[in-house]
């Protein structure tokens, strides 16, 4: 009987944190109104400075989840993040996860507050937080979809289209776009200090067979064992970018050639003590609960304070039901 309840709670496990996240939602939302509303006749950056602070509260949350609750090892190579910059964060994309990594980084720069995502069209849509996410940037995947070695179709276009052009044929990486990475640096050069380039691998993503499988999604990260992150970065100086487009496509095309390489050598060395790591010595990186908990303990508070009273029940249901329509409403006008 212990056995099948011990069972029962990992088949369960990614039950909490989807409740607490979603759940908070509202909550989230009317703090953010209320901070929109009261800051409406002050000058725009104390808005933007509050605006940040709450956004790195709830991305705190959601990292207590994903690293504290799951365990995850992370193991971080290359140029290490020291101090805090403005950057664009170009990173291959494999799982659902990916945009955590990101806020995994920014967090330890003290910079969570300030990540902004380059996110699908069709993400806009989401309940309350699509039109809040909508305004979003700098976070770049410029595969454009996530490499899923059991879409075969994908990735042969992919290649086909890299040899139609002329470029090195990418084995677990798709050939990268360069619309979106060349519009956010022409657009912020003269604000940035750098591009970070960014290679992620998740451990144990390969079969008995030795061929990759797909990485783990975001709730197979939270309800299975969790695998070890590695994340290699080579910063770049925003000097030796190219800043024209031709340029930066082949630029783009040749950092894509080195991620590549890494992973060939993560998943695919014929040396078993070369690979499940990238060249180099790695650091693991514990990320302390003062990070995260007090973010957790805030949000699901304020959340159960209002879920107390009637009149907070119905404001919490109002904001989830009126707020996904507002939210669907402003969206469809910037269209």
């Amino acid at each position: 009987m212990l056995l099948s309840l011990v069972l029962h709670m990992h088949s369960v496990r990614c039950v909490l944190p989807a409740a607490v996240l979603l759940g908070t939602a509202p909550t989230y939302v009317l703090v953010w109104g209320a901070w929109r509303l009261l800051s409406a006749l002050l000058p725009s950056r104390f808005y933007q400075a509050v605006d940040d602070r709450l956004y790195c509260v709830y991305q705190s949350m959601v990292l207590f989840f994903f690293e504290n609750y799951t365990g995850v090892q992370i193991l971080l190579y290359g140029d290490l993040p020291k101090n805090k910059e403005n950057i664009i964060y170009l990173a291959n994309h494999q799982s659902t996860v990916d945009w955590i990594i990101a806020d995994i980084l920014a967090v330890r720069q003290s910079a969570l507050g300030h990540v902004r995502y380059v996110l699908k069209d069709g993400l806009k849509w989401l309940p309350l937080y699509g039109c809040y996410f909508s305004q979003m940037y700098l976070v770049i995947f410029p595969e454009g979809t996530r490499y899923n070695p059991e879409l075969t179709k994908v990735i042969s276009a992919s290649q086909a289209f890299a040899a139609q052009e002329g470029l090195p044929v990418l084995k677990h990486v798709l050939t990268p776009r360069i619309k979106a990475t060349h519009v956010a640096f022409d657009s912020m050069k003269d604000y940035l200090d750098a591009v970070y380039d960014v290679t992620v691998a998740f451990e144990g993503s390969v079969d008995d067979k030795g061929q990759r499988k797909e990485a783990p999604s975001m709730a197979e990260f939270l309800c299975k064992e969790c695998p070890k992150i590695h994340i290699h970065i080579d910063r770049i100086d925003k000097k030796n970018i190219p800043e024209e487009q031709v340029s930066m496509k082949r630029w783009l095309h040749e950092r894509f050639e080195i991620k590549d390489k890494l992973l060939i050598e993560f998943y695919d060395s014929p040396d078993p003590e070369r690979r499940n790591k990238f060249p180099g010595e790695s650091v693991n990186s514990k990320l302390s609960l003062k990070k995260t908990l007090p973010s957790f303990l805030i949000l699901s508070g304020l959340t159960a304070g209002l879920l107390m009273t009637e009149a907070g029940r119905k404001l919490y249901v109002k904001t989830w039901i009126y707020g996904t329509l507002i939210g669907c409403l402003w969206v469809s006008i910037k269209a």
